[in-house]
């Protein structure tokens, strides 16, 4: 008898148009565990929709009493969730034999009553260590297809509603799964729908949230999701607001994107389980032979858990967070997540506002809130950021490490001058995708009338998904004749595609910045909101940073050539003429940059060769060292300093950067110590420029300081040159920083960046150009994929499929495991899997880096050469004792004037963050 009651089979029917829901038929099992999720009636012949009913559940004991919910705008009879039907649960008395009722062992009522099926010695209680953990046991159930898909509602565990206020909404109290077999961009024409359309009333998505991850570990999801529910508890918080308010989280939607099912990590996936929004037992490989693509769980969940994996729902009073998580079959990277996101839901949700995430980065308390809001205020926003704040740790105990003080300077900089600066202009080179917000509207693509396709900002961005081996399946035309109907490829669309594209697609997040504001027929703009900010975990060792600025340098260098060669496609969009005028002179302040980052190799070096040459004549070096002493350390220096140069490009041709790792530190070490004798060398030749000019003065009986004395100094080539350059151009960073109220950086970062300045010019460099052939994104460490059931179809539009029986055992599973703290160590072993790639691709693209790679060398050479040989002055000083090297000084200046530049477009961008908008609607629009 006790087997037959484990193979009743549960029938769940549903009206044919609006599809089912599976839940419940769960056997109380033995002993002390908790009683599992019990089944619930419906009546199957009510009409849809059901607005006035909500599923009868079974009364169950309750933890805690049901405390006063703060954001529920329903009582718990008519609550806020979606209307459903009701489900009727039959047992198929042909097929399986009824085991006899007496009152002491089970117990069944008919009609509408609930059939409870308990033997009597599933009531013994034992006592003593609780048995092991047992392997899960499933049922075969049929359902009911929803519009010819595979979707199931399943209850959550009692033991996690016994957690939270709010049960009485079916959104709380049911996990909703979606097996997709189609691609992303396929999502609507297959008529898969999310939560957020089927209940009573549609739910507008006011902001709609992605996280992306690939295997990212608990505490790092942890991070970012706490920083999300921070920021909707908030939202909720604005009483007076015409948008929020104590029901604002109805408006906001986030989505978890995980690129890969063997790829996730297992105790992230714990964590989702432990918070509602993942069940394992629910996804399946296959449904009718096809393969899913993409496992979509749907759950409004009210717990939350810090990164110590603590509970702390409380401090947020519970506010519920609608989660849509993706777990993609497949790896096909964040590009591929982001088109699941933009091209599948947001075409059924329809958001205002898209903000996009890294797992990883936390979100300041209120900087989603600081990022919708500049889109409220000016309705041309199309695009904007907030700050990227580098992770410092408690007590900045971070900075303690060199690249990581020198990443925060170059962080904190970049959000002082470049932000801002690009904020005025209307175009924001890049919005980086670990915080950014983009308006929906503003994306959308339109059909061109001649080639009946779609462009656009998105269909440019997912370019790069097509470059990079993967994009939507292609499908074949229709013949004019009718007999072939439009069906799809099982291969992907193969573009052959040069390196320069490629290179310029790792970087597509510049592609969807310039394509955005040259949008045709368009005016949108990109902004800056300094109010925003979130903190990110930067590389702390020297094999991440170079295998990270290796992708953001040939990305950002082959992005901005093609922004720059594309220029004109400004003057296709509906910007005014005033701002058209501001947009071409960024391309060229941008096009300027770009050409001085080309020649930074060259320029560093002549930079070192002056400044040292000049220390070996006799007339810079009184009272220093002889004349010979100054000879033996230059030329010493130099050929170290060339000898690392040929060693970098030996090992970026050759060697992955952790096989080379104490190279690199040596190398480091060096340039370091080189920048310390330049600007010793600097303050020394200033130094002696300075005494030289008063000397003359006092020779030409000019004892006394007076203007005469000021000019002489002031006309001193290596004070004017050297000195006065510099310090205006550290001198505006200092300035700048605290006009903006943030000056500490420049005390406890700044001598480490400017120490590792050769570093990124001669290492970092030489690494990304000798590896454009490289488009890869790289890949961590990998999880076997566990084995998942299959979906088999029956008659009459109905599903056969195996579910599993408790779920309050896995769910107490979950928890032990995620309050058992994992031993971590200081970096996993990182697995490079290599692709295949075609031989005839791999010659064309080593021949292609060649090329790039020779010309730039080349070109730098000729440089050093021009400046060092053929100019008639190589130093600072000279027999004649007049100073004067132009292209010295043009190093100099330029870096000073690009200084000044940013340093006014700062200075710009607060002068608008003071004065209300309507003061400047004129340069805003």
């Amino acid at each position: 008898m006790d087997k037959d009651l484990h193979r009743i089979e549960i029938i769940v029917t549903l009206n044919n148009e609006h599809g089912l829901f599976v839940s419940g038929g769960f056997p109380t099992p033995q002993g002390v565990f908790p009683s599992p999720q019990p089944p619930f009636i419906a009546n199957v012949n009510q009409p849809y929709p059901y607005a006035s009913q909500t599923p009868q559940y079974p009364t169950q004991p309750q933890a805690t009493p049901t405390p006063t919910y703060p954001h529920s705008q329903q009582s718990s009879s008519n609550s806020s969730s979606y209307p459903f039907p009701q489900q009727q649960q039959t047992v198929s008395n042909a097929s399986i034999p009824l085991p006899q009722q007496n009152s002491s062992s089970s117990s069944q009522s008919t009609g509408s009553e609930i059939i409870n099926i308990e033997p009597e010695h599933m009531k013994e209680k034992h006592y003593g260590a609780a048995p092991k953990v047992q392997p899960r046991r499933y049922k075969t159930q049929q359902v009911k297809l929803f519009e010819g898909n595979f979707v199931i509602e399943c209850p959550v565990p009692s033991k996690l509603l016994s957690l939270v206020p709010e049960k009485s909404g079916r959104e709380f109290t049911h996990v909703r799964y979606t097996a997709c077999t189609c691609d992303p961009d396929e999502f609507q024409e297959n008529k898969y729908t999310l939560r957020q359309e089927l209940h009573e009333t549609k739910r507008q998505t006011e902001l709609f949230i992605v996280t992306t991850m690939y295997n990212e570990d608990e505490k790092l999801f942890a991070r970012t999701f706490q920083g999300v529910v921070k920021n909707i508890h908030r939202l909720c918080k604005r009483e007076r607001s015409r948008i929020w308010g104590k029901d604002g989280w109805k408006k906001v939607v986030v989505c978890i994107v995980s690129d890969g099912r063997n790829k996730i990590n297992k105790r992230t996936q714990d964590y989702l389980a432990a918070i509602g929004v993942y069940q394992s037992g629910l996804a399946k490989e296959k449904v009718f032979d096809e393969d899913v693509t993409a496992h979509i769980f749907e759950y409004t969940t009210q717990l939350c858990l810090d990164p110590d994996m603590k509970l702390v729902g409380s401090e947020y009073e519970y506010t519920p967070v609608q989660i849509l998580f993706c777990l993609k079959e497949k790896n096909q990277k964040k590009i591929n997540s982001h088109r699941w996101f933009f091209n599948a839901f947001g075409r059924i949700l329809r958001p205002n506002v898209c903000v996009l995430l890294d797992v990883g980065t936390r979100p300041g308390g209120s900087s989603i809130y600081h990022l919708w809001k500049a889109f409220d205020k000016n309705p041309y926003i199309g695009g904007a950021c907030g700050e990227i704040v580098a992770m410092k740790g408690k007590g900045g105990k971070y900075l303690l490490n060199p690249l990581v003080a020198s990443q925060n300077f170059e962080y904190k900089m970049s959000n002082i001058l470049d932000k801002p600066l690009e904020s005025v202009f209307g175009y924001i080179t890049v919005l980086p995708g670990a915080f950014s917000a983009y308006r929906y509207v503003a994306l959308e693509n339109a059909v061109d009338p001649i080639t009946k396709e779609e462009v656009g900002p998105l269909a440019s961005y997912f370019m790069g998904e097509r470059h990079h081996g993967g994009g939507p399946p292609k499908k074949k035309k229709i013949s004019n004749d009718g007999e072939k109907s439009e069906v799809e490829e099982a291969e992907k669309d193969e573009i052959k595609t040069g390196l320069f594209t490629a290179n310029m697609y790792l970087a597509e997040d510049r592609i969807l910045c310039f394509e955005l504001v040259s949008k045709r027929k368009s005016s949108w703009l990109l902004h800056y909101v300094k109010s925003a900010y979130a903190e990110t975990d930067v590389p702390d060792t020297f094999t991440e940073l170079i295998s990270q600025r290796r992708r953001w340098l040939n990305g950002s260098f082959f992005a901005g050539v093609f922004a720059i060669f594309h220029t004109l496609n400004i003057w296709r969009s509906d910007h005014t003429a005033w701002r058209k005028t501001l947009l071409a002179i960024e391309m060229f302040y941008q096009s300027f940059t770009l050409l001085f980052s080309w020649f930074a190799l060259g320029n560093f070096y002549l930079t070192f060769y002056i400044l040292g040459n000049s220390l070996t004549k006799e007339e810079a070096i009184g009272g220093l060292w002889s004349p010979a002493v100054g000879a033996i350390v230059f030329n010493l220096l130099n050929y170290v300093y060339i000898a690392l140069i040929i060693l970098q490009f030996a090992l970026a041709l050759g060697n992955k950067p952790r096989s080379a790792k104490w190279a690199y530190v040596l190398s480091t070490y060096f340039f370091a110590g080189l920048m310390i004798y330049m600007l010793f060398a600097a303050g020394w030749l200033t130094y002696k420029g300075v005494s030289i000019a008063l000397d003359n003065l006092n020779a030409n009986q000019q004892i006394r300081p007076d203007l005469t004395s000021v000019k002489a100094v002031f006309g001193d080539f290596t004070f004017k040159n050297v000195i006065i350059s510099l310090l205006s151009t550290y001198g505006l960073y200092f300035i700048a920083s605290f006009m903006f109220f943030e000056p500490y950086h420049m005390f406890h970062s700044s001598i480490q960046y400017m120490m590792l300045v050769p570093f990124y010019l001669n290492v970092l460099n030489v690494y990304a150009f000798c590896n454009i052939h490289d488009v890869s994104w790289g890949t961590k460490g990998d999880t076997k994929a566990e084995k998942l059931g299959t979906v088999s179809k029956k008659k009459d539009s109905t599903a056969e499929v195996e579910l599993p029986e408790d779920i309050n055992e896995e769910y107490e599973r979950v928890q032990s495991e995620l309050s058992t703290h994992r031993k971590e160590h200081p970096r996993d072993k990182k697995n490079i899997s290599v692709e295949e790639k075609e031989e005839l691709r791999e010659e064309s693209n080593a021949m292609f880096r060649t090329y790039v790679v020779f010309f730039w060398i080349i070109s730098n050479g000729a440089l050093i050469a021009a400046i060092t040989q053929v100019s008639p002055v190589l130093t600072a000083f000279n027999d004649n004792t007049q100073r004067s090297n132009t292209y010295f000084a043009f190093i100099l200046w330029s870096v000073a004037g690009l200084a000044a530049v940013r340093f006014f477009g700062s200075c710009i961008y607060l002068l608008l963050r003071l004065f209300t908008e309507n003061l400047f609607d004129g340069l805003i629009k």
